[in-house]
């Protein structure tokens, strides 16, 4: 079940392993510790090969940002047990390891550049007003 459009930041707590569907589709995956005083951690999830690149250049450890669409997921333990976890589908990885020299990735024509643009741009810094707001 999709739940919403996510942001996050954190560090990857296992290594990124690419795998196969049946259909022959590459799916790269880690899990991401976004927790900073204790583990909460998210299951990374990326079918698009713009993402190959960035994906395969991580490692245990290093700190990124993940942008995509936040889902749930029902898994059966092996004592019978349902846990429920949270995965997002990734549209955007960029690496924030002091390291690393690997630019933002996108699969779309949304990306970091996107955001920096934004808030550069004049009408960036006008307030909306309460009576504006549609909630």
């Amino acid at each position: 079940m999709s739940l919403a459009k996510a942001v996050v930041t954190g560090t990857i707590f296992r290594n990124p392993e690419k795998r196969f569907t049946q259909n022959n589709i590459a799916v790269s995956s880690f899990v991401l510790n976004i927790g900073e005083r204790e583990e909460m951690l998210i299951r990374v999830l990326s079918r698009r090969t713009a993402l190959d690149e960035i994906v395969s250049t991580l490692s245990k450890g290093d700190k990124v940002l993940v942008e995509g669409r936040l889902q749930t997921a029902a898994v059966k333990m092996d004592d019978g047990s349902e846990k429920r976890i949270f995965e997002i589908d990734a549209a955007t990885i960029e690496s924030l390891s002091s390291g690393s020299s690997s630019a933002p990735a996108a699969s779309s024509n949304f990306g970091t550049e996107e955001i920096v643009k934004i808030e550069s741009d004049d009408f960036s810094n006008e307030l909306i007003g309460e009576d504006e707001i549609p909630f």
